[in-house]
């Protein structure tokens, strides 16, 4: 049996894992839009992965018997700045859901229940790699002055070249 606070708190999860898909797929959209198809190609990558993200924890809560309770997802701002404006934008955003993430595996260390702290464990791992990639990022469109050819070589030499997990 799953405790009640655990429960509410891995739900909130799923909720909050579905909207970074939502965000993701918005920043893609953008990026579409502004005829940047290796940042789009990137964001549409990490929506899905985010997707997932949200299903691996609706599927624990199926496999240990407790309910999953579904809410609205937020809808995501429908402008966005610059590229590196976007990115930074990610990163916070990333170490928010970090953040969220770390106060579950506590929950879950107060209350207890040691197979939620070991499912937890991959999502921790994940995290450090999703906010190195953004750190690296940023650092890549630092280093691009925000020139127009550096955002291109970027577009389509680093992120339209990302792989689908």
């Amino acid at each position: 049996m799953l405790d009640n606070q655990l429960k509410k708190a891995i739900n909130e999860q799923i909720n909050k894992e579905f909207y970074s898909s939502y965000l993701y797929l918005a920043m893609a959209a953008h990026f579409d839009a502004k005829a940047l198809p290796g940042f789009a190609h990137w964001m549409k990558v990490q929506a899905a992965e985010e997707w997932g993200h949200g299903m691996k924890f609706y599927h624990y809560l199926t496999e240990v018997g407790a309910e999953v309770e579904l809410a609205a997802i937020a809808c995501p701002p429908l402008k966005f700045g610059s590229p590196k404006e976007i990115f930074e934008q990610v990163y916070e955003h990333e170490q928010s859901v970090t953040a969220s993430i770390n106060a579950i595996y506590d929950l879950a260390k107060k209350v207890n229940d040691p197979k939620t702290e070991l499912m937890l464990h991959w999502f921790i791992n994940e995290q450090v790699e999703e906010e190195k990639n953004d750190r690296d990022i940023l650092d890549q469109l630092e280093m691009s002055g925000g020139t127009t050819f550096g955002l291109m070589f970027l577009d389509h030499n680093v992120l339209g070249k990302r792989k689908e997990d």
